[in-house]
C-alpha cells in the first residue's frame, strides 16, 4: 500500500510551500488508494512558535487535505508529535551505538566553530572533521556515565559514493568523503531532523517520500541511515521550488506566503488547491482549472515537470476570479460571502436580497475581502464619498435635483420604467446620458465603479435611492457652503 506523509515544523505560520507538497503527497495517496499522514516535527525547541501547530491543522483543513492518522486523528499510530516519542529515538540511536555505526563526540561549541574554522580555510564545506571517532569506545561510555554533555554522530563511509535513487530526477551520486558525521541525538537528548525522519518514516510504514528540492541534499544521509538500521528505503521524489516572479525562492521577502493571508484575503480553497496543483502538474488536455478528483484520476509522474514553478499572486488572483463567476453556484458564493461580510458589520435583509447583490457584483470581484470592500453601499446607508464621485456630485447638483422629481414619479424601480425614464430626461434636457448617469451613481453609492445603472436602481429599490439622493444633495451642498 502506499502511504505518503507531510512533515511540517511548527515554526511560524503555514506555508503556501507545505500545502503544494501536501497535495502532491495528497494526490498520489488516494491515486493508490492509499493513506496520508500528518506528522507534527516539533523535536527543535529553540524555533517552535506557540499555536503554529494549530495554523498547520486549520490550513490543511481548509484546503481539504483529510488525513489518516497523525494529530488530532485516531489510528494504531497516531496521533504523530516528534516530541512525544523522544525515548524512541534514543533507544534507536543507541542501537546504532552499540553496532558500532555511530559515536560519542564531545566537542563543546567553542572547539566546533574553531574546527569548522579549520575546514574552511582547507576548502573542505563539511562542518565536522569525524575526530571523536578515534575515542576509545569505552572511554566515551565512561565520559557519558559520568555525565559529560555529549551528541551522537552517525559513523559515515569515508570512501566511496552514496547513490539516491529519485524518481523525478534518476540516479544521483554523492561523494561518501563529503558526507559528514552528522549529529543524530544532541546533547539535550533531542533527536536531529536526520534520525526522526528515518525512525518515523520506517515505523509508520511510509512507502513513498515527496519533498522539496531543497531536502535532496540530506538523502544520502537518510539513505546510509536506512542501511544502517538495515531498513528498506522508501521512493524519493524531490519536487523543484516555488519560485517568486523574477526566480528568486518563494518567500516573505519576495510576496504572501502564508495560507492564513490567502484565506482570510477571501481566496477560496478549492481556486488556492487548483492553483497550487498547477506549480508542477498539468492537465492530459492542458485545461487549468480542475478538480482535485479530477487530478487524481489524471495524475501521473510523468506529467510533473522540474522547471521552477512560479507562484504569481496576480495569476492565482485571476482563477479565483474565475471559480467565483464560472465554478462555484450563485447560492455558494453568496454562503460564502455571509462570514466577510459579519466580519465588516455588515447585515442584509434576506438571502435573496444577498444573492441578487452578488450576481450584479460577480463580474467586479475577485476575492471574498474585495466585494466586501467594493459593494459595502448594498449593505448599510454609511458609506464614503470617493473623490472622483465628489467631483461628480458638485458638477451634477442641478441634475440630481431634477433627477429626485424624475424618479420619485414612478411607480417603481424595474428597469422597463428607470429606462425610458432617465433616457427621457437626458434627450429633454440634451445631455449625454453619461452627463445623468454619473452624478446619480456618485450620489446613490458613493463611487463611480458598479454594475448598470437600472439593476443598480431596482436592486436598492425606490425609497432607498431617493433617501441617499437627498443626503448626497445635503453633503454636496455643504461642502459647497464651507468652500
Amino acid at each position: 500500500m502506499v502511504k505518503t506523509r507531510i512533515a511540517p515544523s511548527p515554526t511560524g505560520y503555514p506555508h503556501v510551500g507545505t500545502a503544494y507538497i501536501g497535495i502532491f503527497s495528497y494526490v498520489w495517496a488516494r491515486k493508490n488508494g492509499g493513506k496520508f499522514i500528518v506528522r507534527i516535527e516539533d523535536t527543535d525547541q529553540n524555533r517552535y512558535v506557540e499555536g503554529a501547530e494549530e495554523g498547520i491543522l486549520r490550513a490543511l483543513k481548509w484546503l481539504g487535505l483529510d488525513y489518516d492518522e497523525g494529530p488530532d486523528v485516531g489510528g494504531p499510530n497516531g496521533p504523530y508529535r516528534q516530541s512525544e516519542r523522544l525515548e524512541l529515538y534514543r533507544r534507536y540511536a543507541q542501537q546504532l551505538l552499540d553496532e558500532g555505526l555511530a559515536y560519542r563526540a564531545f566537542e563543546t561549541p567553542e572547539e566546533l566553530a574553531a574546527i569548522r574554522e579549520e575546514l574552511q580555510r582547507k576548502g573542505l564545506g563539511y562542518g565536522y572533521d569525524g575526530r571523536a571517532r578515534k575515542i576509545p569506545r569505552e572511554e566515551a561510555e565512561a565520559r557519558a556515565t559520568a555525565g559529560e554533555p555529549h551528541v551522537i554522530r552517525l559513523k559515515t563511509p569515508e570512501t566511496g559514493v552514496t547513490v539516491v535513487h529519485d524518481v523525478l530526477r534518476g540516479n544521483i551520486e554523492f561523494d561518501n568523503r563529503e558526507i559528514p558525521d552528522v549529529v543524530l541525538l544532541k546533547s539535550d537528548g533531542f533527536p536531529t531532523y536526520h534520525l526522526a525522519v528515518v525512525v518515523d518514516d520506517h515505523l509508520m510504514e511510509v512507502t513513498d517520500v515527496i519533498r522539496g528540492e531543497d531536502w535532496l541534499v540530506s538523502t544520502p544521509i537518510q539513505k546510509l541511515l536506512y542501511q544502517a538500521f538495515g531498513w528498506d528505503e522508501p521512493k524519493w521524489y524531490h519536487l523543484p521550488l516555488l519560485r517568486a516572479p523574477g526566480g528568486a525562492k518563494l518567500s516573505k521577502r519576495t510576496g504572501h506566503t502564508s495560507i492564513d493571508y490567502y484565506r482570510e484575503a477571501g481566496y477560496l480553497p478549492e481556486a488556492l488547491r487548483n492553483y497550487l496543483s498547477t506549480m508542477g502538474f498539468s492537465m492530459p488536455d492542458g485545461r487549468e482549472i480542475f478538480t482535485m478528483e479530477e487530478m487524481i484520476e489524471a495524475f501521473s509522474w510523468d506529467r510533473v515537470s522540474l522547471g521552477g514553478p512560479v507562484f504569481d499572486e496576480e495569476k492565482l488572483r485571476w482563477m479565483n476570479g474565475k471559480y467565483i463567476r464560472e465554478v462555484l453556484s450563485l447560492e455558494e458564493v453568496c454562503e460564502r460571502l455571509k462570514p466577510f461580510l459579519e466580519a465588516a458589520g455588515l447585515s442584509w435583509e434576506s438571502d435573496a436580497y444577498l444573492c441578487q447583490v452578488v450576481e450584479a457584483m460577480r463580474p467586479r470581484f475577485e476575492t471574498l475581502a474585495e466585494f466586501v470592500e467594493k459593494a459595502r453601499y448594498f449593505f448599510t446607508e454609511d458609506y464614503p464619498f470617493e473623490p472622483k464621485a465628489e467631483k461628480e456630485l458638485k458638477k451634477g447638483l442641478e441634475i440630481l435635483r431634477e433627477l429626485k422629481e424624475v424618479l420619485a414619479g414612478l411607480s417603481d424601480f424595474a428597469p422597463e420604467r428607470t429606462e425610458p425614464a432617465l433616457v427621457g430626461y437626458a434627450e429633454a434636457k440634451e445631455l449625454k446620458l453619461r452627463k445623468v448617469m454619473q452624478p446619480l451613481r456618485a450620489a446613490i453609492t458613493g463611487t463611480l465603479a458598479t454594475p448598470g445603472m437600472y439593476e443598480l436602481l431596482e436592486i436598492l429599490g425606490k425609497e432607498r435611492v431617493l433617501a441617499r439622493i437627498e443626503r448626497a444633495l445635503a453633503h454636496a451642498e455643504e461642502r459647497e457652503g464651507n468652500a
